[in-house]
């Protein structure tokens, strides 16, 4: 059925539009009051109160504590520095060493008897001269023992006396050390004494050598005594005076003959020096043509040279002969005396016993 026809009225506003209407003009006038209104001004910043800092007294450096002083350790061996005369006049009673006096490079030892100085030094000698031992190697104790009553010699009457450069005792013991072997007491000791006066270090220049006391055994008195240190003493010149070394070179090269350089092997091959050793050679032969004055130590009849000549030689040396303390106490008329001596000797040699 259709909608049935209304009488004609006065249109009528929508309630709901009327109210919407007012509420927006409400918001909009709310907001730009909003925006108009003027922004509050910032809070001031909170006040925090001012602490003082506590007050720190500066600690000072703590004082260090003074080290302890290093103590100062007494040297093991005490050197008496002295010449010849009071050194040969010597009687230990204990090793003695000594700064030989007109040339501190020298070492002196003064043992009491041969045998302490065998067991010190005889394993070196081994080493560096004696004939027909290894040179690239120390012997062991048994080895040692043997090599010397092969020839005849005990621990005591193997030598008279010693002499080394500072290089030879330093490559001794460095062998030694190689080898792992242990030495003897007496050994320790010398390596001891040598390390105190500086003669292991490479390049040193020195010498050691050694003398018994008169009375000692094997027939030593003054005398022989004074003959061996004498005879050491100038090796000691030699291993560490390089112009007095390269004189007593030139003269066994250029003065002597092959006559008397052949003189002076065999005398020192029958001594057990190892010949083929030609700076050992002219060592021995300056010691024993200038500086062994007693004739039961050696003389030109053992070197089997006639006295005449063999005088010659020594005057020749003396001639040439550096300046120093041993050309000054060289006789003058060494070769003289020489010549005019007709005492014959035990054939026994400084660093060899060898029965007449």
């Amino acid at each position: 059925m259709p909608r049935a026809s209304l009488p004609h009225a006065e249109p009528r506003r929508p309630i709901g539009l009327i109210a919407a209407g007012f509420v927006g003009l409400l918001i909009v006038a709310v907001a730009a009051w909003l925006f108009a209104r003027p922004s509050p001004p910032p809070a001031p910043p909170a006040q925090v109160a001012s602490v003082p800092a506590p007050s720190v007294r500066p600690v000072p450096a703590a004082t260090p504590t003074p080290a302890p002083a290093q103590a100062v350790l007494a040297p093991r061996f005490v050197l008496r520095a002295a010449a010849e005369a009071e050194i040969a006049r010597n009687v230990p009673a204990a090793m003695t060493v000594f700064r030989f006096l007109p040339n501190p490079r020298i070492l002196v030892i003064d043992f009491p008897d041969l045998q302490q100085q065998g067991l010190m030094l005889n394993r070196i000698a081994a080493l560096v001269e004696k004939q027909g031992l290894p040179r690239d190697h120390v012997l062991t104790d048994g080895e040692l023992d043997a090599a010397i009553a092969a020839h005849g010699d005990t621990m005591a009457t193997y030598y008279y006396g010693h002499d080394y450069a500072a290089a030879d005792v330093a490559r001794f013991f460095v062998l030694a050390d190689a080898q792992h072997l242990k030495l003897r007491p007496e050994e320790e000791n010398f390596r001891a004494l040598l390390a105190q006066e500086g003669l292991l270090v490479p390049g040193a220049v020195g010498a050691v050598i050694s003398v018994p006391r008169a009375g000692s055994g094997d027939g030593i008195d003054q005398g022989m005594r004074e003959g061996i240190l004498h005879h050491e003493l100038s090796h000691g010149e030699y291993f560490s005076n390089a112009a007095y070394a390269d004189y007593t070179r030139r003269f066994w090269r250029e003065t002597l003959d092959d006559t008397a350089r052949d003189a002076f092997r065999r005398y020192l091959g029958s001594q057990d020096y190892d010949t083929a050793l030609a700076d050992l050679m002219s060592n021995e032969m300056q010691a024993y043509l200038m500086h062994t004055p007693d004739p039961r130590l050696f003389s030109a009849q053992v070197l089997g040279m006639e006295p005449a000549r063999f005088a010659q030689f020594q005057a020749a040396f003396l001639t040439g002969m550096p300046g120093g303390w041993l050309r000054d106490c060289t006789p003058v008329g060494i070769g003289a005396a020489a010549s005019a001596s007709t005492s014959r000797p035990r054939r026994r040699g400084i660093k060899r016993r060898r029965a007449a």
